[in-house]
């Protein structure tokens, strides 16, 4: 049943199909609550994940100072000041070795994932309360 005007591809008495919106949708939403145990959780994978690139982090800024020649020009500087014939031999890797510098950035490391971890949950709870009291965050999501 085709007529004149052109409607052939719909068949008769159907719903003519919607035009595309312009711009997308837009949805307002408001972030009222935040779950704490969510935020630790991810709160500890990212201070993790921040703590083992300290460390290597850590690791090659040493190696790089090394093959510089740092620590030489270091003790040559202090055999300088405290004199050659004072019978004292400075070596600065005798406080900056390998070891103990890779073992501090570990403990830090540690404190770190503890302390961002501690603090990332105390947000929550603290948004939380906020949001309890002015309604929380509102967005708006646009649809492309």
């Amino acid at each position: 049943m085709r007529t004149s005007s052109g409607s052939a591809s719909r068949p008769q008495g159907g719903p003519a199909p919607k035009p595309a919106p312009r711009g997308g949708r837009r949805v307002r939403l408001m972030v009222s609550r935040v779950d704490p145990f969510s935020v630790m959780k991810v709160g500890f994978l990212v201070s993790v994940a921040m703590g083992i690139a300290f460390v290597v982090m850590t690791g090659v800024v040493w190696m790089l100072m090394g093959a510089m020649g740092v620590f030489e020009s270091v003790n040559e500087l202090a055999g300088q000041i405290i004199g050659e014939g004072s019978g004292q031999e400075f070596d600065i890797m005798d406080f900056v070795g390998f070891g103990r510098v890779l073992s501090l950035a570990i403990i830090v490391a540690v404190i770190d994932v503890i302390l961002m971890t501690a603090i990332a949950t105390l947000g929550a709870f603290l948004y939380n309360v906020v949001a309890s009291l002015v309604g929380g965050i509102h967005m708006t999501l646009t649809d492309d």
